[in-house]
Protein backbone atom coordinates (compact mmCIF):
# COMPACT_ATOMS: atom_id res chain seq x y z
CA UNK A 1 0.00 0.00 0.00
CA UNK A 2 1.85 3.30 -0.95
CA UNK A 3 2.70 5.85 1.99
CA UNK A 4 0.68 8.48 -0.12
CA UNK A 5 -2.94 6.95 0.51
CA UNK A 6 -5.58 8.05 3.41
CA UNK A 7 -5.06 5.18 5.27
CA UNK A 8 -1.35 5.48 5.52
CA UNK A 9 -1.48 9.50 6.54
CA UNK A 10 -4.61 8.58 9.04
CA UNK A 11 -1.64 9.10 11.58
CA UNK A 12 -1.20 12.46 11.40
CA UNK A 13 -4.49 13.19 13.00
CA UNK A 14 -3.26 11.53 16.19
CA UNK A 15 0.46 12.07 16.42
CA UNK A 16 0.69 13.06 19.59
CA UNK A 17 -1.06 10.28 20.89
CA UNK A 18 1.09 7.79 19.22
CA UNK A 19 3.77 9.33 20.37
CA UNK A 20 2.77 8.63 23.73
CA UNK A 21 1.23 5.68 23.71
CA UNK A 22 3.04 3.34 21.14
CA UNK A 23 5.36 0.75 22.44
CA UNK A 24 9.69 1.08 21.53
CA UNK A 25 11.53 -1.92 21.18
CA UNK A 26 13.55 -3.85 22.93
CA UNK A 27 16.93 -3.21 23.04
CA UNK A 28 17.78 -6.63 21.40
CA UNK A 29 16.18 -6.13 18.51
CA UNK A 30 19.47 -3.22 17.89
CA UNK A 31 21.73 -5.59 18.80
CA UNK A 32 20.11 -8.62 16.40
CA UNK A 33 20.34 -5.82 13.71
CA UNK A 34 24.01 -4.92 14.09
CA UNK A 35 24.92 -8.56 14.46
CA UNK A 36 22.95 -9.23 10.86
CA UNK A 37 24.17 -6.12 9.65
CA UNK A 38 27.68 -6.94 10.20
CA UNK A 39 28.52 -3.62 11.96
CA UNK A 40 27.87 -1.26 14.93
CA UNK A 41 25.65 1.31 15.11
CA UNK A 42 28.15 4.00 15.93
CA UNK A 43 28.33 5.63 13.52
CA UNK A 44 26.62 4.20 10.89
CA UNK A 45 24.86 6.72 7.97
CA UNK A 46 21.37 5.38 8.82
CA UNK A 47 18.16 6.71 7.43
CA UNK A 48 14.51 5.67 9.25
CA UNK A 49 12.10 5.53 6.46
CA UNK A 50 8.42 5.91 7.47
CA UNK A 51 10.37 7.59 11.09
CA UNK A 52 7.17 8.50 12.25
CA UNK A 53 6.95 10.31 15.77
CA UNK A 54 10.74 8.93 15.53
CA UNK A 55 9.90 5.65 18.08
CA UNK A 56 12.83 3.65 16.51
CA UNK A 57 14.93 6.95 15.29
CA UNK A 58 15.72 8.04 19.15
CA UNK A 59 16.59 4.57 19.67
CA UNK A 60 19.37 4.74 16.76
CA UNK A 61 20.45 7.92 17.65
CA UNK A 62 21.33 7.02 21.09
CA UNK A 63 23.47 4.23 19.64
CA UNK A 64 25.58 7.17 17.99
CA UNK A 65 23.99 6.30 14.31
CA UNK A 66 23.81 9.27 12.50
CA UNK A 67 20.14 9.03 11.43
CA UNK A 68 18.19 10.61 8.56
CA UNK A 69 14.08 10.31 9.02
CA UNK A 70 12.05 9.84 6.11
CA UNK A 71 8.51 10.78 6.72
CA UNK A 72 5.45 11.81 4.18
CA UNK A 73 2.78 12.72 7.06
CA UNK A 74 3.08 16.51 8.23
CA UNK A 75 1.85 16.02 11.62
CA UNK A 76 3.63 12.68 12.63
CA UNK A 77 6.87 14.64 11.07
CA UNK A 78 6.45 17.93 13.40
CA UNK A 79 6.22 15.87 16.15
CA UNK A 80 9.41 13.98 15.71
CA UNK A 81 11.11 17.47 14.94
CA UNK A 82 9.58 18.54 18.62
CA UNK A 83 11.16 15.74 20.39
CA UNK A 84 14.65 15.10 17.78
CA UNK A 85 15.58 18.72 16.86
CA UNK A 86 18.61 17.88 15.91
CA UNK A 87 17.95 15.09 13.55
CA UNK A 88 17.86 15.62 10.00
CA UNK A 89 14.20 15.05 8.22
CA UNK A 90 12.96 15.06 4.78
CA UNK A 91 9.91 14.64 3.97
CA UNK A 92 9.05 11.73 1.75
CA UNK A 93 8.25 8.22 1.36
CA UNK A 94 10.26 4.51 0.61
CA UNK A 95 8.74 4.46 -3.10
CA UNK A 96 11.12 7.48 -3.95
CA UNK A 97 13.61 8.11 -1.44
CA UNK A 98 14.91 11.65 -1.83
CA UNK A 99 18.30 10.47 -1.18
CA UNK A 100 22.11 9.98 -2.63
CA UNK A 101 22.60 6.86 -4.48
CA UNK A 102 24.85 4.77 -2.59
CA UNK A 103 24.60 7.20 0.47
CA UNK A 104 23.40 4.90 4.00
CA UNK A 105 24.95 2.13 5.32
CA UNK A 106 21.81 1.22 6.80
CA UNK A 107 17.90 1.98 5.74
CA UNK A 108 15.54 0.87 8.37
CA UNK A 109 11.72 0.28 8.06
CA UNK A 110 10.15 0.08 11.94
CA UNK A 111 6.34 -0.71 11.05
CA UNK A 112 6.23 1.14 7.74
CA UNK A 113 7.31 -1.28 5.12
CA UNK A 114 3.95 -2.63 4.47
CA UNK A 115 2.67 0.80 3.77
CA UNK A 116 4.63 1.06 0.57
CA UNK A 117 4.60 -0.68 -2.70
CA UNK A 118 7.48 -3.17 -2.48
CA UNK A 119 8.00 -3.27 -6.45
CA UNK A 120 8.99 0.40 -5.99
CA UNK A 121 10.30 0.35 -2.52
CA UNK A 122 13.00 -2.02 -2.48
CA UNK A 123 14.98 -1.18 -5.54
CA UNK A 124 15.11 2.45 -4.35
CA UNK A 125 16.35 1.01 -1.07
CA UNK A 126 19.05 -1.24 -2.69
CA UNK A 127 19.99 2.49 -4.83
CA UNK A 128 20.53 4.35 -1.69
CA UNK A 129 22.65 1.84 0.37
CA UNK A 130 25.91 1.35 -0.58
CA UNK A 131 27.54 -2.05 -1.43
CA UNK A 132 27.32 -4.50 1.91
CA UNK A 133 24.73 -1.92 3.30
CA UNK A 134 21.71 -3.27 5.04
CA UNK A 135 18.07 -2.85 4.88
CA UNK A 136 16.04 -3.83 7.79
CA UNK A 137 12.44 -3.70 8.76
CA UNK A 138 10.73 -4.66 11.38
CA UNK A 139 6.63 -5.20 13.09
CA UNK A 140 5.97 -5.12 16.47
CA UNK A 141 2.91 -7.67 16.83
CA UNK A 142 0.79 -8.27 19.73
CA UNK A 143 2.09 -11.72 20.85
CA UNK A 144 -1.24 -14.71 20.23
CA UNK A 145 0.23 -17.43 22.45
CA UNK A 146 -0.99 -15.16 25.22
CA UNK A 147 -4.58 -15.66 25.53
CA UNK A 148 -5.45 -12.59 27.18
CA UNK A 149 -4.07 -11.03 23.56
CA UNK A 150 -5.44 -13.98 21.65
CA UNK A 151 -9.22 -12.97 22.67
CA UNK A 152 -8.64 -9.27 22.46
CA UNK A 153 -7.64 -10.06 18.81
CA UNK A 154 -11.26 -11.76 18.10
CA UNK A 155 -12.88 -9.28 19.35
CA UNK A 156 -10.91 -6.20 17.18
CA UNK A 157 -11.46 -8.83 14.34
CA UNK A 158 -15.43 -9.24 15.10
CA UNK A 159 -15.68 -5.14 15.77
CA UNK A 160 -13.71 -4.84 12.19
CA UNK A 161 -15.36 -7.72 10.63
CA UNK A 162 -11.86 -7.93 8.58
CA UNK A 163 -9.43 -10.69 8.35
CA UNK A 164 -6.61 -8.35 10.31
CA UNK A 165 -7.30 -6.40 13.56
CA UNK A 166 -6.10 -3.16 14.50
CA UNK A 167 -3.08 -4.34 16.25
CA UNK A 168 -1.36 -6.55 13.23
CA UNK A 169 -0.90 -10.61 13.74
CA UNK A 170 1.99 -12.50 13.65
CA UNK A 171 2.37 -13.11 10.00
CA UNK A 172 0.77 -10.39 8.87
CA UNK A 173 0.49 -8.60 5.43
CA UNK A 174 3.75 -6.40 6.11
CA UNK A 175 5.82 -9.86 6.65
CA UNK A 176 4.16 -12.04 4.14
CA UNK A 177 5.45 -9.40 1.33
CA UNK A 178 8.97 -10.54 2.34
CA UNK A 179 9.28 -13.47 -0.16
CA UNK A 180 9.62 -10.86 -2.61
CA UNK A 181 13.00 -9.31 -0.94
CA UNK A 182 16.16 -10.04 -2.94
CA UNK A 183 19.17 -8.43 -3.68
CA UNK A 184 21.69 -9.69 -1.21
CA UNK A 185 21.35 -11.95 1.95
CA UNK A 186 18.36 -12.36 3.33
CA UNK A 187 17.63 -13.17 7.52
CA UNK A 188 14.69 -13.15 9.41
CA UNK A 189 14.37 -13.59 13.67
CA UNK A 190 11.29 -13.18 15.84
CA UNK A 191 12.25 -11.36 19.26
CA UNK A 192 10.06 -11.92 22.41
CA UNK A 193 9.52 -8.83 24.58
CA UNK A 194 6.79 -7.12 26.98
CA UNK A 195 5.74 -4.18 29.08
CA UNK A 196 3.98 -3.35 31.72
CA UNK A 197 1.41 0.19 31.06
CA UNK A 198 -1.78 1.50 32.68
CA UNK A 199 -4.84 0.10 31.28
CA UNK A 200 -5.39 3.60 29.89
CA UNK A 201 -2.10 3.49 27.49
CA UNK A 202 -2.57 0.22 27.02
CA UNK A 203 -6.31 1.17 25.00
CA UNK A 204 -4.47 4.55 23.75
CA UNK A 205 -2.48 2.92 21.83
CA UNK A 206 -5.14 0.32 20.49
CA UNK A 207 -6.67 3.64 19.51
CA UNK A 208 -3.95 5.35 17.80
CA UNK A 209 -3.92 2.42 14.85
CA UNK A 210 -5.03 3.03 11.51
CA UNK A 211 -8.32 0.97 11.88
CA UNK A 212 -9.92 3.34 14.53
CA UNK A 213 -7.96 6.30 12.75
CA UNK A 214 -9.94 6.28 9.30
CA UNK A 215 -13.30 6.31 10.58
CA UNK A 216 -12.71 9.86 11.40
CA UNK A 217 -15.62 11.28 13.49
CA UNK A 218 -18.94 9.25 12.14
CA UNK A 219 -16.88 6.49 14.24
CA UNK A 220 -16.53 7.89 17.22
CA UNK A 221 -19.16 6.98 19.10
CA UNK A 222 -18.52 3.07 17.68
CA UNK A 223 -14.62 3.61 19.16
CA UNK A 224 -15.74 5.06 22.32
CA UNK A 225 -17.87 1.69 22.89
CA UNK A 226 -15.52 -0.73 22.21
CA UNK A 227 -13.02 0.84 24.14
CA UNK A 228 -15.09 0.72 27.57
CA UNK A 229 -15.69 -2.80 26.87
CA UNK A 230 -12.77 -3.31 26.42
CA UNK A 231 -11.44 -1.41 29.20
CA UNK A 232 -13.99 -3.95 31.23
CA UNK A 233 -12.48 -7.09 29.81
CA UNK A 234 -9.00 -5.45 30.93
CA UNK A 235 -9.80 -4.87 34.44
CA UNK A 236 -10.79 -8.99 35.11
CA UNK A 237 -7.35 -10.14 33.31
CA UNK A 238 -5.44 -7.04 35.51
CA UNK A 239 -7.64 -6.28 38.11
CA UNK A 240 -4.77 -3.59 39.61
CA UNK A 241 -5.05 -1.35 36.07
CA UNK A 242 -1.50 -2.24 34.85
CA UNK A 243 -1.56 -4.61 31.37
CA UNK A 244 1.36 -6.60 30.37
CA UNK A 245 1.35 -6.20 27.15
CA UNK A 246 3.42 -9.06 25.20
CA UNK A 247 4.88 -8.73 22.02
CA UNK A 248 6.89 -10.49 18.85
CA UNK A 249 9.04 -7.89 17.04
CA UNK A 250 9.36 -9.67 13.53
CA UNK A 251 13.09 -8.58 11.91
CA UNK A 252 13.76 -8.72 8.22
CA UNK A 253 17.57 -7.77 7.32
CA UNK A 254 18.53 -7.99 3.65
CA UNK A 255 22.26 -7.20 3.64
CA UNK A 256 23.24 -5.77 -0.18
CA UNK A 257 25.30 -7.79 -2.24
CA UNK A 258 29.11 -6.29 -2.67
CA UNK A 259 30.68 -4.45 -5.38
CA UNK A 260 32.41 -6.80 -8.00
CA UNK A 261 34.90 -5.99 -9.97
CA UNK A 262 32.30 -6.28 -12.88
CA UNK A 263 30.11 -4.04 -11.31
CA UNK A 264 32.75 -0.94 -11.34
CA UNK A 265 33.57 -1.75 -14.90
CA UNK A 266 31.47 1.37 -17.07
Amino acid sequence: MPASTPRALSFDRAAALYAAARPGYPPALLDTVEELAGRPLDGARAVDVGAGTGIATRLMDARGARVTAVEPGPGMAAELHRTLPSVPLVRGDGNRLPLATASADLITYAQSWHWTDPELALPEALRVLRPGGALALWWNVSDHSVRWAADQDARLRRHFGADESAHGTPGGAGSRNLARLSGGTFTRRLLRWSRTVPAATHLANLSSHSAFLVRGAAGEESTRRFLDEERAHLARVFPDGRVEERYVVELAVLVRRPRTPVDAVP
